[in-house]
């Protein structure tokens, strides 16, 4: 007899966040078994382990004689079932698993020998249809049935060795199971599309039964199947495995010489014979995670350690064993966890991405700092102690999450907390959900050890201060101004002086704040942040904000959810009592109610506006906007009363330190997310007044007033898309960003219609950054580049109805109308600049000062006039005089050259004196004015000389360079302003390939082509595809112009790192010979995928590409996250499209072979712009996407059938920096 002492086994370690006991608590110690006595008394002496624990493990005993596993059959091979198969395959050496391998042998741990446990989780999930014992049919070379204890439930039929074993041999999916039939002598067959499954049960009755039942269950199956694919397209099914795996692979199995296809899926791990068996979904049996552990045991093995099996895995290389073990951990943490609490939790939006690197659906959370985090970021925030972040599973610690723990994070969220932990975070230093872990290491600990990012309270370094303050705040509801005191330095036990409540805690509890005191109990032995400011700090005093109150009637309308648009009668108001106390705006049927029709909270309200008088049927009337996508309109006759409520309510959700807004008589207040400056990745919250023209903002981080100047915007757009409000003044870009839809549109049309012209006068024009009228601004600098030589200049008359559009274009919105030379005349531009002096309101010279500059010219000495005329220009409000220096500087200019245009000082004073006095023209006093104006321009406007010479000497290199092309240009000069001079480059850029070419506005690119080289004298030849690129340095891109494509509208986009080359098309010919092979215009795909997300928002993580499902055809280019799906993810119309060649090195492409798309919206008049970019695998794949862009965008006209084709006497270099 031999007698072997059992191991003591080992904790395996999982990935939930509670802690294990101590080994030595759990286990007895090891005793010695017989293996000689009967197994029922083997299972007697080891029931003295408990079994019914998931993290009770026991060894294996060797037994004396050889054993198999009982994933293998009595031959010692795994069980081959010898069923009949649909193809010729019927032997192991068609799976690859000769016997000259040899023999599979029982694994030295495997088994073990324990009954099912009685009271853990049980990994019978399904409930059972039938069950019981059948015969199956005999493996090859066997006479004998196999006995086999069989189990059908909803999901698989399945067959054990006994009844006592909990893990299959066979598992085989119900789906797959196409007919039951009987065969005689108790015998029946379980058909699948692939394999047919012999069965024998003990009696006809018996068999009827098993029959019986997989027939009525199977045919519920198919029919719900065939509805199913009635509704699918037949490309997206297969009669593949149904799991979604999250890893899958070879592993091997210790004991098992031939390895086993392994997939995890969800909450279980499935072992199959191969790949193929996989993919007909029929395997060797599933493991319930819920009762598993792994642990690393070496370099490449681990064991998934169940109470009825230990499972030694084998990987390939240790990167692939750790992939093994995360992706098993991953499971066993879905297996035990509840996702009630992390549902709640991410009820909140900004608790749907972690806190500290974005990623979505964060499971962790720190109950201490209040925040939720990603798993990644959560292993980070263990490694800094519980003394800093208390990590807890939302889905694994349930025990944690009580009610108010809840509801804290409910009230406070990511976005709120990031405000505080995350005010100062430099953009170099922000984490992306791709982040490595030593990125997230050191910014962890920055933001939570150090206090690195957050913003400092008033009062930090003045312990006292900030101990009354804490004392004071917690007891009233303001969580997050408690978290900033505490984090700040406050001290959570320090002493409040009385001797009924001596702490803060108690103090909380005493008023019935139970979220002040949830968070405090959660803190009391926090390590707090370690890093100190430099500096004095000046001391402050805290005193908590007054609370506003006010009370009395006014009428009200039902809550909307879209904007007003159309007035409202009396009859819709309902007279309602309404309060304003303790942060909270209610409304009542009336004044003797007590309970309210409704209410909105301080921190509801995200805007309120008033409107102009009279626009509803009462006289005064404001709208309030909350956070729950609602509207509230309110109306009354009195004035003051109106007045005081707005004031009142604006009082109550204002923060304090906004609270110089109030004192503006503002039509619309505010909060709205905003982006500007270096911190472009993650949106901050400001506060916003929109007063006349004027936006007065105080943003977050500024302690003073901002005012944006609307009228003065170099740019204002709207990306309806992204609801991205953009203002771009003179050195900065403010992104206002739409958090909701409905307060959103208010504020884009109240911004634009104070952005926009409000009148006649010069004031309410737009305006440049010095004044002048955008229209005036436009003009001038369109005239001084295309029009100072034409003959004639602001005498001849232009186009009457394209003088009055090009009016009505600037008065609509002047700061998107851009004169462009093959759009606009010049003679039309010089009367649209004169009509607009003629019309304005005042007068350039004003109404009230008109007479006193007339009178003016009489004056005899030339220094007192010369004094005069600069008096009365100082008077001049700030507008005019801006507007009269531009204009008499532009004048100057003109009869400076003005044996070219024929306009001398005495014709322009003609021209000018009537209509910027807004005379008849029968007297030349105005004239006169005019004329004295630009002949003593230096003395009266102060003009330093040698600036006015550089001008004159930029307008004559201009007019110079004009003649100089008109004279060498093979096309005659039209005489237009229409030409523009650009640089084109011969094959690369450098100084000897220049050329500089006059392009006209119809000029094509195969235009240009040959003008360069004629110039060159080069000849074409054969399968010479010469063509014009369009190049970008900065993005290191290039892009065949099509040979129909005008230029200049391309000249006019170009940035400067950008220019044209005239170089060969080496790819060309196969491009032709692609597309001539082509049947189907159309083209389909997996392809690399990335989005050059606008750091204002939306798309895919920018951090990598992703693998996407593309269809090109001639109408649209959609988007689809994977070949089944039937839903696109995104769709952009073809004709909108431009593509280049080529992707920016900075952005790591995983191959070289790229293109660069730009899609640029119709919705709007200034088009939306976005960037991405798609990476192929081959140089031959991209040259096929490519084609089809070309073909599809150009209906197949990729190349001129009657394109000239001679041959060419030197050889050219090569440049395949992006060739196809």
């Amino acid at each position: 007899m031999r007698r072997i002492p059992l191991p003591r086994p080992e904790i395996r370690s999982g990935d939930s966040s509670d802690d294990y006991e101590d080994p030595d608590q759990v286990f007895p110690k090891p005793q010695a078994v017989n293996l000689a006595e009967d197994p029922d008394q083997i299972y007697s002496k080891l029931q003295s382990v408990n079994m019914a624990d998931r993290d009770v493990f026991l060894p294996v005993p060797v037994w004396g004689k050889g054993r198999y596993n009982s994933l293998c059959s009595d031959d010692e091979l795994l069980d081959d079932d010898n069923e009949p198969i649909s193809s010729h395959r019927s032997s192991w050496q068609d799976y690859g698993l000769s016997t000259l391998q040899g023999s599979v042998y029982l694994p030295v741990r495997g088994r073990v020998l324990a009954p099912p446990p009685r009271d853990g989780p049980s990994p019978e999930t399904c409930p059972v249809l039938k069950i019981g014992w059948l015969d199956k049919n005999p493996t090859q070379g066997s006479l004998y049935y196999q006995r086999r204890w069989v189990k059908l439930d909803v999901d698989y039929l399945r067959y054990f060795d006994n009844d006592k074993e909990v893990y299959s041999k066979r598992i085989i999916p119900t789906a797959a199971i196409t007919g039951v039939t009987n065969v005689g002598e108790q015998k029946f067959e379980v058909v699948t599309a692939n394999r047919t499954f012999l069965f024998k049960a003990e009696s006809d009755s018996e068999r009827n039964e098993w029959v019986a039942v997989l027939q009525n269950f199977t045919r519920g199956r198919q029919e719900g199947s065939r509805e199913m694919t009635s509704l699918v397209p037949p490309s997206f099914l297969t009669p593949g495995s149904p799991l979604t795996p999250e890893q899958q692979g070879y592993l091997e199995l210790r004991g098992l010489r031939s390895k086993l296809y392994t997939v995890v899926s969800g909450d279980k791990v499935f072992l199959y014979k191969n790949m193929e068996d996989y993919r007909l979904g029929i395997g060797i049996t599933s493991i319930d995670m819920n009762v598993g552990n792994v642990k690393v045991t070496d370099r490449r093995s681990f064991d998934l350690t169940t109470p009825y099996r230990i499972f030694s895995f084998l990987a390939d290389s240790e990167q692939h064993k750790e992939q093994w073990v995360e992706a098993m951990r991953d499971a066993i943490g879905e297996a035990l966890s509840n996702s009630e609490v992390a549902n709640q939790i991410w009820a909140e939006p900004s608790n749907g991405c972690c806190a500290d690197c974005g990623a979505a659906k964060p499971e962790w959370a720190a109950i201490n700092l209040c925040v939720v985090v990603c798993k990644r970021c959560a292993g980070e925030h263990r490694g800094l102690g519980p003394s800093i972040s208390k990590v807890r599973s939302l889905k694994m610690d349930r025990k944690v999450w009580t009610e108010e723990l809840i509801q804290v994070f409910l009230l406070l969220g990511n976005e709120r907390l990031n405000r505080f932990w995350a005010a100062n975070i430099p953009p170099s230093e922000a984490l992306s959900p791709t982040s490595c872990s030593e990125d997230r290491r050191r910014f962890i600990s920055s933001k939570y050890r150090q206090g690195k990012y957050r913003k400092y309270h008033p009062l930090y370094g003045n312990q006292r201060e900030l101990n009354n303050a804490l004392c004071i705040n917690v007891q009233c509801s303001d969580v997050l101004e408690t978290l900033c005191l505490v984090f700040c330095g406050a001290d959570v036990n320090c002493s409040t002086g009385q001797t009924d409540c001596p702490s803060p805690l108690s103090l909380a509890l005493a008023h019935n704040q139970k979220l002040q005191a949830q968070f405090l109990s959660h803190n009391l032995n926090t390590e707090l942040p370690r890093s100190e400011v430099t500096g004095d700090m000046e001391p402050r005093h805290y005193s908590p904000q007054h609370p506003v109150t006010h009370n009395g009637f006014l009428f009200k309308t039902a809550s909307m959810v879209r904007p007003i648009t159309e007035r409202k009668a009396r009859e819709e108001f309902s007279r309602r009592w309404c309060m304003l106390n303790d942060g909270n705006f209610s409304y009542y049927e009336s004044d003797k109610t007590s309970t309210p029709n409704g209410a909105l909270k301080s921190t509801e309200i995200v805007c309120l506006s008033v409107n102009t008088p009279e626009r509803h049927g009462y006289d005064h009337t404001f709208e309030l906007y909350s956070d729950s996508e609602r509207l509230y309109l309110f109306g009354t006759d009195d004035q003051d009363s109106h007045k005081e409520w707005v004031k009142s309510i604006t009082k109550m959700f204002i923060p304090s330190n906004a609270e110089a807004l109030l004192r503006l008589s503002f039509e619309r207040i505010g909060r709205l997310k905003y982006k500007d400056g270096l911190n472009l990745q993650s949106p901050r919250v400001g506060w916003f007044a929109l007063v006349g023209s004027s936006l007065h903002a105080y943003l977050e981080d500024s302690e003073e007033e901002e005012e944006i100047h609307l009228r003065k915007l170099q740019e204002l757009s709207i990306q309806q898309e992204n609801e991205v409000l953009v203002l771009v003044e003179r050195g900065r870009t403010l992104y206002i960003e739409g958090e909701r839809k409905l307060d959103f549109q208010g504020w884009c049309v109240g911004i634009q219609k104070a952005a926009g012209s409000a009148g006649d006068s010069l004031s309410q024009q737009q305006l440049t950054e010095a004044d002048i009228p955008v229209i005036v601004d436009r003009c001038i600098d369109y005239i001084t580049q295309c029009g100072l030589t034409s003959e004639g200049i602001y005498r001849k008359s232009g186009v009457n109805s394209r003088v009055a559009a090009l009016c009505e274009a600037f008065r609509r919105d002047a700061r998107n109308v851009r004169l462009k030379e093959e759009e606009h005349q010049v003679d039309d531009v010089s009367n649209t600049l004169k009509r607009f002096f003629r019309e304005s309101g005042e007068g350039l010279f004003t109404i009230q000062a008109a007479s006193a500059w007339l009178s003016t010219p009489v004056i005899p000495e030339e220094s007192k006039k010369i004094s005069q005329y600069q008096l009365l220009l100082s008077r001049l409000p700030r507008v005019n005089k801006a507007t009269l220096r531009a204009l008499v500087n532009h004048l100057y200019c003109v009869q400076r050259f003005a044996e070219l245009n024929q306009m001398n000082l005495h014709n322009l004073a003609i021209v000018f004196g009537p209509t910027l006095f807004q005379t008849d023209g029968k007297d030349y006093t105005a004239g006169r004015v005019v004329e004295e104006l630009i002949e003593h321009y230096t003395d009266v406007f102060e003009v330093d000389e040698q600036q006015l010479k550089r001008q004159l000497d930029e307008i004559t290199v201009i007019i110079k360079v004009r003649e100089k092309l008109n004279l060498n240009s093979s096309v005659p000069a039209s005489g237009s302003a229409g030409d523009f001079i650009c640089t084109v480059y011969l094959e690369e850029k450098k100084e000897t390939a220049e050329q500089h070419v006059k392009i006209p506005g119809s000029m094509t690119a195969a235009e240009l082509t040959c003008e360069i080289l004629d110039r060159r004298k080069i000849q074409v030849r054969e399968k010479d595809y010469w063509s014009c690129w369009e190049v970008s340095q900065k993005e290191e891109t290039e892009r065949p112009l099509h040979h129909l494509e005008r230029v200049l509208p391309i000249l006019h986009s170009l940035g400067t790192d950008s220019h044209l080359l005239v170089k060969k098309n080496l790819a060309m010919e196969a491009i032709l010979v692609y597309l001539a092979s082509k049947v189907d215009v159309s083209k389909h795909g997996m392809v690399k995928f990335r989005e050059e997300r606008s750091i204002l928002g939306l798309g895919l993580n920018t951090g990598s590409f992703h693998d996407r499902y593309f269809i090109l055809n001639t109408v649209s280019l959609r988007m689809y996250k994977e070949v089944r799906s039937n839903r696109s993810e995104r769709e952009w119309q073809v004709k909108n499209l431009r593509v280049y060649l080529g992707i920016k090195k900075k952005l790591r492409p995983p191959t070289c072979w790229g293109l660069t798309v730009i899609y640029k919206s119709e919705k709007q008049e200034k088009p939306e712009k976005q960037q991405w970019y798609l990476c192929c695998d081959t140089q031959t794949e991209m040259r096929e996407w490519f084609s089809t862009f070309l073909t599809v965008q150009y209906d197949g006209n990729v190349w001129p059938v009657d394109a000239v084709q001679t041959r060419v006497t030197r050889a050219l270099p090569v440049d395949t920096r992006h060739a196809l």
